[in-house]
């Protein structure tokens, strides 16, 4: 089954953001994909504050016809339901009811268009090497729990950019159903500086550690606010090889989830089966 991550370089604008995620989602459409996934903020990406100003209520799993879901809601319904395939939808800012902050929400939608998940992103990041700095806590609020859902006949993890440093996230997922992970997704917006130090190291190591593919669709680029994203967004099997990778620029990065060869790395190292903590 072919999956496949979309690499962007969001803009401040909201709606030339959704034409160019629905041009690549219509190309991994036509290249056979059955589950795409888009990265996080691919709807905006300006100042923080824009979150707020952007932020949408949660429609829930109600169906298109009936109204209720934002902009950015309901294009991402309307995306899985005319191509018919699965949308990991990237990250959108959601409110939180009672806060003043917002939620880093990732959507999940079926072929019908209907909403299967929603995570909301757990760790939350902040960097300063007396060049660069970031604190998301000044407008975003933390999830609570992790999440996993089947799509397209696969368990898949959910989780969201700076939650990839955590392997204990994974840890819990992976051990939380009778059935390990299939895929992990990971939606990103990496800085270029830690990008290029751990990004890849870290994916090929959530799936050598939880033996299951990885899906990494990532902002790669210069952006208009002057921010660089490392992009390199990927698919990786369950021995850690990189099957598809994109450096930098907007694009479709796809590959096979291969279950057999998943069976036969679990098979030949049986290391989910030997874990004793």
């Amino acid at each position: 089954m072919k999956i496949a991550a979309l690499q962007m370089v969001s803009t401040p604008g909201v709606e030339r953001n959704l034409a160019d995620a629905a041009a690549l989602i219509a190309d991994a459409a036509a290249q056979g994909a059955a589950l795409v996934a888009l990265p996080e903020y691919f709807c905006l990406m300006g100042a923080e504050e824009d979150k707020l100003r952007h932020a949408e209520d949660d429609a829930g799993e109600r169906p298109l016809d009936t109204g209720g879901a934002g902009p950015i809601q309901a294009f991402l319904a309307a995306q899985a339901k005319a191509h018919a395939l699965w949308v990991i939808g990237g990250t959108l800012p959601m409110r939180s009811p009672g806060s003043a902050r917002v939620r880093n929400a990732c959507c999940v939608y079926g072929p019908d268009g209907t909403r299967a998940a929603r995570y909301d992103k757990l760790h939350l990041f902040a960097f300063d090497n007396g060049r660069e700095s970031y604190d998301e806590a000044r407008v975003l609020e933390p999830g609570a729990e992790p999440v996993t859902l089947r799509a397209a006949g696969l368990r898949v993890g959910l989780s969201v950019c700076y939650d990839l440093r955590f392997p204990e996230l994974y840890r819990a997922m992976t051990y939380g159903d009778a059935q390990p992970l299939d895929l992990i997704s990971v939606p990103a917006a990496f800085t270029y500086t830690t990008g290029r130090a751990h990004w890849e190291l870290l994916l090929r190591a959530r799936a050598v550690e939880n033996q299951c593919h990885v899906i990494a669709a990532a902002q790669g680029g210069v952006h208009e606010n002057g921010r660089r994203t490392w992009g390199h967004s990927m698919v990786v099997d369950p021995w850690g090889e990189v099957l598809a990778v994109r450096d930098e620029g907007p694009g479709v990065v796809i590959a096979d989830v291969d279950a057999a060869r998943q069976r036969e790395v679990r098979l030949q190292l049986p290391a989910l089966a030997h874990r004793r903590l």
